[in-house]
C-alpha cells in the first residue's frame, strides 16, 4: 500500500464550495492515492509557496514522521508562487496581526480591494515568490529528503492557471516559473505533471470555484487520474 508524501497548497484541499477535510475522496491527492491503492499524507497550507513547503519539512515533526515510510514525494507547490503580490509578503502577511481588529478589518478590506487594480498596473509584478527562490525551495526540499531516502521517486508540478478577479486576471509570471522548474527538474531527475494541461479548459471555462483559482470535483478527478498514472510511471510500491 505505498504512501504519497505530498506537500501543496490549497488547490490540495479547496474545493468548488470551500475547504474540505485532507481526507475527503474528492481531493485530487486522494484520488490520485485510489489510482494506486494507496494513501496520501499531505502538508499544505492557503497560499502555500515553495518556500512553506520546505519550512514544513525542517519545522514540522509530523512531516518527519512520514518520511522513513514515504514511497514517492509529490511537491504540488509553485503555483501560488506565480500570483501577484503587489505588497511584499511579509507586509502582506502581516496584516493578520495588526490590532485593533477593526483597524485589520480596514486594512485588508482596502488592500483586497486595490490589489486587481495595482496587479494590472505592475503587469503581475510582483510575485509571492520569484521563479528563482521557487526553485531554490524546491531543490532544497530534495535535496534534504534524498539525504535520507536517496531512492524515493519525486514528482513536482508545473503552475495550474487562473481567471481570478481578485488578481485582475493576470498571470504573467506563469510562463517564466513554468520554464525554471522544467529546467530544474530535468537537471534534478524529478518527474513533471503539467497542471495546467490538466485543468486548463476546466478552469478557464468556468467550472471550478467561483473564485478562480479553486477546482471544480471534475478538475479534481482529472488531476488525481493524471497524478495516479504519474506515480504508476515512476514504479511506486512494492
Amino acid at each position: 500500500m505505498p504512501t504519497v508524501l505530498m506537500f501543496g497548497d490549497s488547490l490540495c484541499f479547496h474545493g468548488p464550495d470551500g475547504p474540505h477535510p485532507a481526507d475527503d475522496p474528492r481531493l485530487w491527492p486522494n484520488v490520485a492515492a485510489a489510482a494506486v491503492e494507496g494513501q496520501t499524507e499531505l502538508f499544505a497550507g492557503f497560499g502555500w509557496t515553495a518556500r512553506d513547503a520546505y519550512w514544513s519539512l525542517t519545522g514540522d515533526p509530523r512531516v518527519w514522521t512520514q518520511l522513513p515510510r514515504a514511497d514517492v514525494l509529490v511537491l504540488a507547490v509553485g503555483g501560488m508562487d506565480t500570483l501577484p503580490s503587489p505588497l511584499p509578503t511579509y507586509l502582506r502577511q502581516g496584516i493578520r496581526y495588526l490590532r485593533p481588529d477593526g483597524l485589520r478589518r480596514h486594512v485588508r478590506k482596502g488592500y483586497l480591494a486595490a490589489q486587481p487594480w495595482l496587479a494590472r498596473i505592475t503587469r503581475g509584478r510582483p510575485v509571492a515568490l520569484p521563479a528563482a527562490l521557487t526553485v531554490k525551495y524546491l531543490d532544497a526540499t530534495v535535496v534534504a529528503i534524498r539525504a535520507l531516502r536517496p531512492d524515493i521517486p519525486v514528482i513536482a508540478t508545473l503552475p495550474a492557471v487562473h481567471r481570478s478577479s481578485a488578481y485582475g486576471f493576470v498571470h504573467t509570471a506563469r510562463a517564466g516559473a513554468e520554464r525554471a522548474i522544467r529546467e530544474w527538474a530535468a537537471r534534478s531527475e524529478v518527474s513533471l505533471l503539467d497542471l495546467r494541461e490538466v485543468v486548463e479548459r476546466h478552469v478557464l471555462d468556468g467550472h471550478g470555484n467561483p473564485d478562480g483559482i479553486h477546482w471544480g470535483w471534475d478538475g479534481h478527478s482529472d488531476a488525481g487520474k493524471a497524478l495516479g498514472a504519474l506515480i504508476r510511471s515512476v514504479k511506486v510500491g512494492p
